[in-house]
């Protein structure tokens, strides 16, 4: 039995700020989740605070890159030695953003390992890139296409370890049917689980698949990424964009406690969800929810 280990990663570099003057409330999420005793009610270790650098965009404009790249960069070297020593210790880390970005921590962590996999739940791709976009700027919208390589070389190429993850070893659950990436990842032959194919075929059987095809010789294992936003508006209005035609709390746990529970599954991110926007703090007990349910194995 694998202990879980939170680590705190309250990073808002990769998202834009929600109004002038202001930054992104995702940093909050995981004080949020602990108060909801996520770490007790899961019987989980204390993995600390990656504590992130200030958010400040500078004078960056569009056409500039990305912005706070290299806050970004140094952020996701850290963050990547903390995950890193738990993941060769035999732990399963669990961290708590934090914005998208935070996954990169993650994938360089494993590409220090090895050859690992990515299951993404997610309402977008965040697959924005110099090759399908006019500008970028919000690693938080772009991370998936950083992490396989698509991008400035002081984000995809940290410690030339360029790429992160391969093509082939990612697997994104949970984009609305009607998102335009799907056309660019279909020509990239990245599978994509659509919120409209999770009730077609069913969410656990998916699941299982994928954790299956991950037990290949050339792949150690995979990570999972869970941005809240892939849950309906309904039940999970505090994200910055939240979509509407999203999966319901009991697809969710479906989806993802087989990928939880495969022995090759070695570890979870939770991103996006902003305290700000859920000031009754109903949105994130449900998440806290969400998760401990997913972790409980039948």
């Amino acid at each position: 039995m694998r202990n879980i280990v939170v680590i705190d990663a309250p990073s808002n570099l990769g998202l834009r700020p929600p109004a002038p003057g202001t930054v992104p409330g995702c940093y909050k999420l995981a004080g949020a989740l602990r108060e909801q005793r996520i770490v007790q009610r899961l019987g989980a270790l204390e993995g600390g605070v990656v504590v992130p650098p200030r958010y400040d965009r500078g004078d960056w404009q569009e056409g500039d890159g990305v912005f706070n790249a290299a806050a970004i960069a140094s952020y996701t070297r850290r963050l990547a030695d903390r995950i890193e020593r738990h993941v060769r210790a035999g732990d399963f880390p669990l961290v708590l953003g934090g914005d998208c970005s935070i996954q990169l921590g993650a994938s360089l962590a494993l590409r220090r390992i090895g050859r690992y996999g990515l299951a993404a739940v997610d309402a977008s791709a965040d697959f924005r890139h110099p090759g399908n976009s006019d500008h970028v700027g919000a690693a938080g919208g772009e991370e998936l296409a950083l992490a396989t390589g698509r991008g400035q070389e002081d984000l995809t190429n940290l410690e030339g370890l360029k790429p992160y993850l391969r093509d082939e070893d990612v697997r994104l659950f949970g984009i609305r049917d009607a998102d335009p990436e799907r056309t660019d990842l279909a020509a990239l032959k990245i599978p994509v689980v659509t919120v409209g194919d999770v009730r077609e075929w069913g969410a656990e059987a998916l699941a299982r698949a994928t954790a299956e095809a991950f037990q290949v010789p050339q792949v150690r294992g995979f990570w999972v990424h869970l941005d809240a936003d892939v849950l309906d508006p309904s039940v999970m209005p505090a994200v910055d964009s939240p979509d509407p035609d999203g999966l319901l709390p009991a697809e969710l746990v479906a989806l993802l406690r087989p990928l939880l529970a495969s022995p090759h599954c070695v570890g979870l991110n939770i991103t996006i969800y902003d305290p700000d926007l859920d000031p009754e703090g109903t949105a994130g007990a449900l998440l806290a929810d969400v998760v401990v349910d997913a972790f409980a194995q039948s």
